[in-house]
């Protein structure tokens, strides 16, 4: 699945919590600053799953620098570093004048 234009990221990857990483908190009830690892349990193997399914569903690549509590903190987090990487590889695929 892929996100399509009315769905957010943030709803994208709520979604990936309850469906793939069988959270038992539905979608709507988790916030977006809601702490994946204190508030939602994740565990490492969730966080090593939620990053493969960000680089599938997202077209990213989540290098092990990126892969940090820091951008895996919330749902806000880890949808703004999906924005970034995404950003980042459209200026890298813009053609520079010579």
């Amino acid at each position: 699945m892929t996100v399509g234009s009315g769905d957010t990221l943030e709803a994208t990857l709520k979604e990936i919590l309850v469906e793939d990483l069988f959270l038992d908190v539905p979608a709507e009830q988790i916030g977006d600053d809601d702490g994946l690892l204190d508030v939602l349990g994740l565990d490492s193997l969730g966080f090593v799953e939620l990053r493969a399914q960000c680089e599938q569903r997202f077209g990213v690549k989540i290098t092990d620098a990126e892969f940090t509590p820091l951008h895996f903190r919330s749902v806000r987090t880890v949808a703004g570093l999906v924005r970034t990487l995404r950003t980042e590889a459209a200026d890298e695929h813009v053609a520079v004048p010579k």
